[in-house]
């Protein structure tokens, strides 16, 4: 069965078929032809053999003519017996009312004096055009030839119809004759296809047998060998293909070896830049694309190639292709979904043939995510710290113009002006020396004094100094409230953790003092402290007014406060939790804070922690 496919494949097959086709599709055009004319003839032929003759004419009409109905019909019955035509089948005659006057068929009379429902015949009574038609009748399976004709009196120079007649022939005879001819052609033709074919297989031997010594060798240069060459036979056409391909494997050999140099370094090249790059066909559609876009776009090679550019780069509803084709700028393409933040920076350039036909475009695309955040931060913190600065000067300049338009001779309002501009003064300082921590920290300039503390005594040291605070009489309520409770609920065992005591200290009390703040009176403020899968975590939870889901993610940005006219009025800076999270993160641990709006927050600390032993703790100090 393999020897038989393979042979059908072959070229000796195909060019043996092709011959044979052309033989058999020339004699079915010939055939075609001279069959259609041999049965339009003999249809021409048959029509002239079943006409009715003049002379039938006109006895018809002056038959319809006789005013006498009956007479009339029996001379028309007459002169229809008198035709004489093995071909007709039914012959009627119909007056110009559309009465049925006569009928060949005798079996059919009891027609006759009944109108016509022919509408043909109506027709050709209402025209005057005679009427013909082929018809195949299934009940019988033969084929009809119809005439219906006019019988036109003249009366000067009018034709008036005076009746019609129908006249139906059997075309079978015709259908035979034509289809025996049929028959003899295609047998005819069957046998000289036959006789070619062989002939024809018996040429292409000897034709394609250099033809296949030359694929043979081709097959060998398509995997790789070159070493083989092709016997040239003669001279002629054959010969100068067989020497061209043996002049083509040296070259291709050549050709090869520097294309896989150059696609070696091409690879090297793409797979190890840091930008991603795309390129595409004339149409936009993606033919090379490397690794590192690959990672930017979160798809597989199989999946993009072929897509347009402007689907994959969503850029269809701001772009078309001959904008990127004709205006080559930068254009920044957000693909940040997801919770994932990614801003691109996408440069195109043609590839261009030295004849100036454009065949494709190159795209390289570049992260600017980090920069585009960092520009909109410092934007940010720009205009958060002209904001902040303003509103205290502003404050300051109002109590001095009071204080320069005489309310310092008042020896009650003046002490209160000057209480409130110190006090905007000291918070403007405060917001300087937050504000230089924080560049310090963002410049790396700012060291840690690292030692080895027990964090079990050092936040019940801190809790302790809150508690101080509870039982001193403080007036300024702005920033301690006498109500509130503290509950402790730390780890028995001491937790010896390596950090900046004085730093630590101070993002435990900007916690605590967020706490307090915001916690009603008589709230209750939970410490608790324990150690867990290499961690020791720090937990600080208030009852306070809690923080909406939305500005969760912003609590540890710079100037950001929940309820900023509170925070304000009781002297925050807004750089409290932007300077924890900082110095958390310099310890190489973690600050959040989970919270439900009116139900409190819970800020957390985690902090690295390795258990030590006595011995240990002995040999370090």
């Amino acid at each position: 069965m393999k020897l038989n496919f393979n042979f059908l494949r072959s070229i000796h097959f195909k060019i043996a078929l092709i011959f044979a086709l052309l033989l058999l599709i020339t004699f079915q055009i010939v055939g075609a032809t001279f069959v259609q004319q041999l049965r339009n003839e003999n249809l021409k032929d048959f029509k002239q053999r079943v006409e009715l003759s003049t002379y039938i004419d006109n006895s018809l009409m002056a038959a319809l003519a006789d005013s006498n109905v009956q007479k009339s019909d029996r001379k028309i019955n007459s002169i229809l017996s008198d035709i004489n035509n093995a071909n007709i089948q039914e012959v009627q005659i119909i007056d110009a009312k559309g009465t049925i006057r006569g009928e060949s068929d005798i079996s059919n009379r009891s027609i006759i004096g009944q109108k016509t429902t022919s509408d043909n015949i109506k027709q050709v009574l209402y025209t005057g055009r005679t009427y013909t038609e082929t018809t195949y009748n299934g009940s019988d399976n033969k084929r009809y030839y119809i005439s219906i004709t006019p019988l036109l009196s003249t009366s000067g120079n009018t034709n008036n119809v005076v009746g019609a007649v129908y006249l139906r022939a059997n075309l079978e005879s015709v259908y035979e004759s034509t289809s025996n001819v049929v028959v003899i052609f295609t047998v005819a033709s069957i046998i000289a296809t036959g006789i070619g074919m062989i002939l024809a297989f018996l040429v292409a031997k000897e034709i394609t047998k250099p033809i296949e010594e030359m694929q043979k060798q081709t097959a060998q240069i398509a995997r790789g060998d070159y070493s083989g060459q092709v016997t040239k036979y003669g001279n002629d056409e054959l010969g100068d293909l067989a020497e061209g391909i043996n002049n083509l494997s040296v070259r291709v050999e050549e050709t090869q070896e520097a294309s896989e140099a150059e696609r070696r370094r091409l690879d090297s090249v793409l797979s190890h830049m840091s930008d991603g790059v795309i390129a595409t066909d004339r149409r936009g559609g993606i033919t090379i694309i490397n690794d590192k876009a690959l990672d930017f776009l979160e798809v597989t090679e199989e999946e993009i190639l072929g897509k347009s550019i402007l689907d994959v780069l969503a850029i269809r509803d701001q772009y078309t292709l001959r904008d990127l084709l004709e205006n080559n700028d930068d254009i920044i393409v957000d693909m940040s979904e997801n919770g994932r933040d990614l801003i691109l920076n996408a440069y195109f350039s043609l590839i261009q043939r030295e004849s100036g036909f454009i065949s494709g475009l190159v795209c390289v695309l570049h992260d600017v995510t980090e920069q585009q955040k960092i520009d909109r931060e410092r934007k940010q913190f720009v205009s958060n710290v002209s904001h902040e600065l303003r509103t205290p000067l502003t404050s300051m300049r109002s109590y001095i113009e009071a204080l320069n338009d005489g309310a310092w001779k008042d020896p009650k309002v003046a002490p209160e002006f000057l209480k409130v501009t110190q006090d905007e003064t000291d918070r403007m300082i405060r917001m300087i020396n937050d504000l230089l921590n924080l560049s310090r920290m963002d410049s790396g300039t700012m060291k840690l004094d690292l030692e080895l503390v027990n964090l079990t005594r050092l936040v019940d040291y801190i809790l302790n100094r809150f508690d101080m605070m509870l039982e001193k009489d403080n007036n300024d309520t702005r920033e301690i409230k006498k109500n509130y409770t503290i509950k402790r609920d730390l780890a028995e065992m001491d937790l010896w953790v390596e950090l900046d005591t004085d730093k630590f200290i101070q993002v435990v009390d900007n916690i605590m003092n967020n706490a307090i703040k915001y916690s009603p009176d008589g709230g209750v403020i939970t410490c608790r402290l324990f150690e867990t899968h290499n961690h020791v975590i720090l937990s600080i939870t208030d009852q306070g007014l809690g923080i909406p889901k939305k500005d969760l993610k912003h609590v540890f940005d710079r100037f950001f406060r929940v309820d900023k006219a509170r925070s304000r009025a009781q002297g925050g800076t807004g750089l409290g939790l932007a300077i924890s999270k900082e110095v958390i993160e310099m310890h190489h641990g973690r600050i959040w804070v989970d919270s439900v709006e009116g139900k409190g927050s819970t800020f957390y600390i985690s902090l690295p922690y390795e258990e030590y032993n006595e011995e240990d703790l002995w040999d370090e100090n």
